[in-house]
């Protein structure tokens, strides 16, 4: 059984006439401790899938299901607990007026769980920051150690899912290789699964065991790296975004 499921989704943006069918019967599974990308230019909906999952999004049709339940129309703590999402922005998605420390110790609070110094540390020390950085502000930080923050929160309530929206996208390019090892370090170690979107083919491959490619709302073609590597992409989208990536 696979970990995470998506069968026929659609997702909807307004109604009647100014209808938007933003992701448009998108179907796709992933096993436990893998690692899938949803790639596909600006606007093809690959994030509104992720949103979705999180209960961002409004889903007019389909399934989800985690470990084979069903999602239904809210997300509780226990759907927290299991699943986590980093957003592109790491300034945007970090409180400007709250420390590290306060922003990392709120989900702690929210579950009701304890040794919250110790779990603070631990985290920055898994995404490579120092403890001194607690104390510290989102404004007083580079933009690659705001997605690491960014990203030690995510681990704080040990979760087996993260989803990846661009994670490095509006990072500079000398730090986004930095975070994409981070990122599968801890995969590695913590026994992750990733449902990760990017418009660039290259981090994709690096990053990830198969892949969806998106155009329009729907998934054209699903393929596994070794199959990347050997030229084997049939849809001529897909063949386009892997020209483009060279």
């Amino acid at each position: 059984m696979a970990l995470i499921e998506i069968d026929d989704l659609e997702v909807t943006f307004g109604s009647g006439a100014d209808a938007v069918r933003a992701v448009r019967g998108v179907s796709i599974s992933v096993a436990a401790k893998e690692s899938f990308g949803l790639v596909g230019e600006s606007g093809s909906g690959k994030s509104t899938v992720l949103r979705a999952i999180c209960g961002l999004a409004p889903i007019s049709g389909g399934a989800i299901r985690i470990n084979g339940a069903a999602l239904g129309s809210r997300r509780d703590k226990g759907f927290a607990r299991r699943v986590q999402m980093v957003f592109q922005d790491p300034y945007a998605s970090l409180h400007p007026k709250r420390t590290i420390d306060a922003t990392l110790a709120e989900p702690l609070t929210i579950h009701g769980l304890g040794g919250r110094d110790k779990r603070v540390v631990s985290a920055l020390e898994d995404v490579g920051l120092d403890p001194k950085f607690r104390f510290r502000y989102p404004h007083q930080l580079s933009g690659g150690q705001r997605q690491r923050v960014a990203i030690a929160r995510t681990l704080m309530l040990e979760p087996e899912i993260l989803l990846l929206d661009e994670p490095t996208s509006a990072l500079d390019a000398s730090v986004q290789a930095e975070v994409l090892n981070l990122l599968s370090r801890l995969r590695a170690a913590r026994g992750l699964t990733f449902l990760m979107v990017s418009h660039d083919l290259a981090v994709i491959d690096h990053m990830c065991d198969r892949l969806a490619v998106m155009q329009q709302g729907m998934v054209v073609e699903q393929i596994d790296r070794a199959a990347l590597a050997d030229d084997s992409a049939r849809d001529p989208y897909t063949r386009e975004l892997l020209a483009a990536s060279v």
